[in-house]
């Protein structure tokens, strides 16, 4: 008889990690995430800016998305470092 599937009994996982680990894998995963895409907008804000051609309209919206990304990047890192106090807290 051929077996399709292996039988796999229940036991203690002894290395198993704890919920701070796992919690700091999924905020370091979203960082490398919103870093990326932080610099990609800051790339199409200076190719808005570039290719404004003086539009004062075209200018400001450049202006505007490059502060909103920066402020982004701004607050991932203060997650970041939230996160990571409070893990050293409670662990």
């Amino acid at each position: 008889m051929r077996y399709l599937i292996n039988t796999v009994y229940a036991g203690i996982i002894s290395d198993a990690p704890t919920f701070s680990q796992i919690g700091m894998n999924v905020l370091q995963f979203l960082l490398s995430v919103f870093s990326v895409l932080a610099i990609i907008m800051l790339l199409i804000s200076g190719a808005l800016y570039f290719f404004s051609a003086g539009d004062p309209r075209k200018i400001g919206l450049a202006k505007k998305s490059a502060v909103y990304s920066v402020v982004g990047v701004i607050v991932t890192l203060s997650a970041l470092i939230l996160v990571r106090f409070i893990g050293n807290f409670f662990v």
